[in-house]
């Protein structure tokens, strides 16, 4: 891999509020397409993953910090030829200590949606711990992603991921079996402990997210009903017993399919913050609903977006009172990238627009974190026929 070419571009915004929101961009320049960024801010540190690829897909894993200002020289933490590289289902990581956790999907079969998921350990100066190893224990042949992983307490991870194993199997009506979530523990060591399934019914193929809350791991993800209600739901472990998922909001949105938007769940104290993507009431929304009792019951959802919402969401709370949320909508006009800042009281800003953006695949997820006050976005362009990620941060004072 060449190495990286940086530059700073500071560009002036102006929100609906009038009020002048500076926001600094750090591009990188890559000789291959760079796509599926993975965002990660966490104890003092914020990290980037990504996935370069070249015209004979051959793909590499990467990541990077963020230090002095910049992005650091990356470390390649996989390579492959038979990997499956998708805008949706993009690898995920996290870092606890010294140690980092990151996945990639390898094909499994020839069928266009038959792979595993792959794991690495090692400490970030590099050293290897347990390389390419199965998330997963069933050995079938089938679909097996959208991964989510936090470090917890044991200096250890949890992760969670949508799991197929089922599917090949049908039911009475001739039906496949759908898709589960399952959960499971990842030791310092990289040993795989604690697997469980949480749901057996969820949707096929949106994002899942995962956070850590005072009283254990908690999932939040996008269900199915036998009526094809696919509704954003929670799951919670209470004192090591995984209670029965429950619905975040019953917007009962009856769709025959995946909508490939899945939603995020963000944690402070007890104040549990899930932002979502629904059309339950015909019209494209963007929601964020918040909890003040540990996820034992939610508020009203808040409409977020102004305009027709295409969703793709991300929050993360700024302070104990206060998320920022980032979402794309489409207006008369175009496509916008843009975030708000809503308190727990429900009081929502106006809005601020990032940037112009592509509302077609090639964008991808936009990723949000917040570190040392300021507010970093990352997502994907099109440019000279190839991929790129696109950086940029904004002070958070200023909002």
């Amino acid at each position: 891999m060449k190495k990286i070419l940086a530059f700073f571009t500071i560009l002036t915004i102006i929100s609906c509020s009038s009020k002048d929101v500076i926001i600094e961009e750090i591009s990188f320049l890559f000789e291959n397409s760079n796509a599926q960024p993975n965002l990660v801010s966490n104890d003092g540190s914020l990290s980037l993953s990504w996935i370069s690829s070249n015209d004979e897909d051959n793909a590499s894993l990467n990541i990077s910090q963020f230090n002095d200002g910049k992005w650091t020289k990356p470390q390649t933490i996989a390579k492959g030829s038979d990997w499956f590289v998708n805008w949706a289902d993009f690898p995920a990581h996290a870092i606890n200590g010294d140690l980092i956790l990151t996945n990639y999907l390898k094909k499994s079969e020839s069928g266009t949606y038959t792979y595993d998921v792959v794991l690495s350990l090692q400490k970030l100066s590099g050293e290897k711990i347990k390389e390419d190893f199965i998330l997963h224990s069933d050995g079938i042949k089938a679909e097996h992603g959208f991964v989510s992983i936090i470090p917890n307490e044991n200096q250890g991870f949890y992760i969670t991921w949508l799991d197929g194993r089922n599917t090949l199997e049908k039911e009475i009506d001739g039906h496949h079996k759908p898709m589960t979530i399952r959960f499971a523990e990842i030791t310092a060591v990289g040993d795989v402990v604690n697997e469980t399934e949480l749901d057996s019914s969820t949707c096929d193929c949106c994002q899942t997210s995962i956070a850590a809350s005072e009283n254990g791991p908690i999932v939040v993800y996008r269900d199915r009903s036998k009526e094809e209600v696919r509704d954003i739901y929670i799951a919670r472990r209470i004192n090591d017993v995984w209670e029965s998922p429950s619905p975040v909001h019953k917007d009962g949105w009856i769709i025959n399919g995946c909508p490939v938007n899945g939603p995020k769940v963000a944690v402070n104290s007890n104040n549990f913050a899930v932002s979502w993507f629904t059309v339950s009431n015909g019209k494209p929304t963007v929601n964020l609903s918040f909890s003040k009792s540990n996820g034992n019951s939610f508020g009203s959802p808040l409409k977020i977006n102004d305009h027709n919402a295409i969703g793709r969401i991300d929050v993360t709370f700024l302070n104990d009172q206060e998320v920022i949320v980032s979402y794309i909508e489409v207006d008369d006009v175009g496509t916008y990238l843009r975030i708000k800042k809503v308190s727990i009281d429900g009081i929502i800003s106006a809005p601020i627009t990032i940037s112009k953006i592509d509302g077609g695949r090639n964008t991808g997820v936009p990723q949000l974190e917040i570190f040392n006050n300021e507010i970093f976005i990352v997502w994907t362009v099109f440019t000279d026929e190839k991929n790129q990620l696109k950086s940029v941060k904004l002070n958070s004072e200023n909002l």
